[in-house]
């Protein structure tokens, strides 16, 4: 084809079309009409030395295009510009935005990885930005909490508030990396921009200057044609220069061609070319109308838009306001549909605002509830917990009151965490005065720790462990420190109890080795048949079998077994049953004594005090029986009750003597 054209013309350049057969004296008086109108139509926001024509209406149905059209075509042609100006962002659309709001600050910074190793980084440039916003959001609302527990906690005012997190390190690290591909880049691309802007402003320079009726047509065609290739060749340009420049230099090419003396079926060839692909290019929106993938469909019209504007040239007038109306209209339909889907995705975002109110609202109750225990202020926190999961799990909100829902959580949160705050600030002296109640403990364990005397001290030391477990916290930033210096002293002090049962165990251990190899022995003795040559022999036995020491304690029944054979040789030596008893008596009580049981040892003076109370009791009635019987008138001789009565308290007092007799011993072995 003859060359590209911009459909986006004049009136003014369209009376032009119907020209091509006048001569020179049109062609004049077409400069007169344009060239020598430069100066005045010059954009104001463009640089005077461009000295570029930019047409009054972009195309022919602008006039009567209204508004909301108007903003269609616009926000299509304002995206055009910023990817023609840097390609790598022609990928960004077919990349889905996550609602970043509902992740954590550990997905956000895997997030944030996985884009940043993207080799198409700058077409991810809005995730990453948003991908900050939320995690700065959420880790600065964690900062302040942190700050708000560590005043709570820490009444010092010489000590600084210090935060750190590693996944902060790794944010920052991964945005560091983008932030400097992105210099790189735009440092690159605004170089270029700046070249390639002024090479194509001045090739519209070189286009205005070939309408000189005075040069040779054919030379002027090559020059022409040789301006075209360097402007396809000329490379992207500013974004704000884009529609103006590109304007500029299809308003100059339609000059140079109404100029031209073509023949007619050339040129007639020409605009049926061009009307058959715009013909397509409605055919193919008439689809995307009805396509499901409204955002797919868009994108794609919007590189429609670009095939329409830069690639394809004029048609004749005829068909001109024909089919620019019919693409514009088809554009109009899928502007409102997007619309409509925007709509719809606000409603979403509505509803996702009144969850999030709620959740609010239902936090700030839980910064009036008050409870005065621990546990109880757990399950608080665990509640507010899961509202803020819910919260950030919502959705997206309308982006107008996005800022003020989250200032709204964020005051709601930190209400809440003063609240619990100024409950564990009431309670930090009751720590305090726990963290001196246990220094106090840990004193006296150290005190203790080598210590010896392992019968006198072990009691203490346990009585400090319970003691240790009655006391309440102490605060956090001595916890660990103070319970490490309290096991440290209890450990390093039943560590030199172990020992020093181990050793005693060996020693238990030969005792009943020895104990056992004596029992045997026990066994076969045989009294002689003289009272006083067995008790003296029966005696050395017990005395020798108390010589051999203490036995393990999972082995003291050899004792019994022992006293057995003891109670066999007494029962052979007819011995008084007042004997026998003092004789078992004696025996057991040097087992009780020697195995240091003081606590056995108490009951048994106990139960020695009970029975001398209990039998003397018993003495005092019969007597009182005894007068009874013998005040009466025929008391004269005592019959068989009274006989039977005095008997029974001869019996009581025998059997007190021994109880005293006991207690005695008991007392003596105690005292020595």
């Amino acid at each position: 084809m003859l060359e590209e054209k911009n459909d986006n013309l004049s009136r003014q350049e369209n009376e032009a079309d119907g020209n091509l057969e006048n001569n020179a004296t049109a062609s004049d008086q077409f400069q007169k009409e344009h060239l020598e109108a430069t100066p005045e139509t010059e954009p104001s926001d463009m640089p005077a030395e461009d000295n570029v024509v930019v047409p009054a209406e972009a195309s022919p149905t602008d006039t009567a295009m209204d508004t909301k059209n108007q903003m269609a075509l616009d926000a299509i042609a304002d995206t055009n510009a910023e990817e023609s100006e840097d390609e790598t962002l022609k990928d960004r659309h077919e990349i889905s935005m996550q609602d970043y709001d509902t992740l954590s600050l550990e997905q956000l910074v895997e997030e944030l990885k996985n884009l940043v190793s993207n080799e198409k980084v700058m077409s991810f440039k809005d995730h990453i930005e948003e991908v900050k916003k939320a995690f700065l959001a959420k880790y600065n609302h964690l900062v302040e909490e942190k700050k708000e527990e560590f005043l709570a906690e820490n009444q010092d005012p010489t000590e600084d508030f210090q935060y750190h997190s590693p996944l902060k390190t790794q944010f920052d690290k991964f945005y560091s990396q983008f932030r400097d591909t992105k210099n790189t880049h735009f440092k690159s691309l605004q170089t270029n921009l700046k070249t390639n802007l002024e090479n194509r402003l001045a090739i519209v320079e070189e286009l205005k200057e070939l309408i000189n009726p005075q040069e040779n047509i054919k030379d002027t065609l090559k020059h022409f044609n040789d301006l075209r290739e360097r402007w396809k060749n000329a490379g992207p340009i500013p974004k704000d220069k884009y529609n103006h420049v590109w304007n500029n230099f299809h308003f100059h090419v339609e000059n140079f061609y109404d100029y031209l003396h073509l023949d007619r079926e050339a040129r007639d060839l020409d605009f049926k070319h061009n009307l058959e692909q715009k013909q397509k290019i409605v055919a193919r929106v008439e689809e995307l109308v009805n396509e499901a993938d409204i955002n797919k469909a868009f994108r794609e019209l919007q590189d429609l838009h670009r095939i329409w504007k830069e690639d394809i040239g004029p048609v004749s007038r005829e068909h001109r306001d024909e089919i620019w109306n019919k693409f514009s209209d088809l554009t109009k339909q899928m502007h409102d549909k997007r619309e409509v889907l925007f709509e719809n995705q606000r409603g979403t975002e509505l509803e996702n605002l009144e969850k999030k109110k709620e959740i609010i609202a239902k936090i700030e109750v839980l910064a009036t509830e008050k409870v005065n225990a621990h546990s109880q202020w757990l399950a608080q926190i665990e509640k507010v917990e899961a509202l803020r999961t819910a919260f950030f799990s919502a959705g997206k909100v309308p982006s107008d009151v996005n800022e003020e829902t989250w200032a709204s959580f964020k005051t709601a949160v930190r209400n809440f965490n003063s609240f619990k705050n100024s409950f564990y600030k009431d309670i930090k002296k009751d720590q305090n005065d726990n963290l001196s109640l246990k220094t106090a403990l840990v004193l006296k364990a150290k005190e203790l720790q080598e210590s010896l005397d392992f019968a006198a001290t072990t009691p203490i030391m346990k009585q400090i462990q319970e003691e240790w477990k009655q006391i309440g916290h102490v605060p956090r930033k001595y916890s660990d420190k103070i319970w490490k210096e309290f096991k440290d002293a209890c450990n390093h002090y039943f560590e030199k109890l172990k020992e020093q049962k181990n050793e005693e165990n060996s020693e238990e251990v030969e005792a009943f080795d020895n104990k056992k190899a004596y029992l045997e022995t026990l066994r076969e003795f045989q009294l002689s048949g003289d009272h006083k040559t067995d008790l003296d022999a029966i005696k050395l036995h017990i005395e020798t079998w108390k010589n051999f020491g203490k036995v393990p304690f999972p082995r003291r029944h050899i004792e019994g077994k022992f006293n057995k054979i003891l109670d066999a040789l007494f029962e052979k030596l007819s011995l008084s049953k007042k004997d026998t008893d003092m004789m078992r008596f004696a025996n057991r009580m040097d087992h009780l004594s020697e195995s240091h049981d003081t606590r056995k040892l108490d009951n048994e003076k106990i139960f020695l005090m009970r029975k001398i109370d209990e039998v003397q009791n018993e003495i005092f009635q019969l007597e009182n029986n005894i007068q009874f019987f013998t005040n009466t008138r025929n008391a004269k001789k005592e019959n068989s009750i009274v006989l039977e009565v005095r008997k029974n308290i001869a019996i009581h007092k025998e059997s007190l003597d021994v109880w005293k007799e006991k207690l005695k011993q008991l007392r003596n072995l105690k005292i020595e």
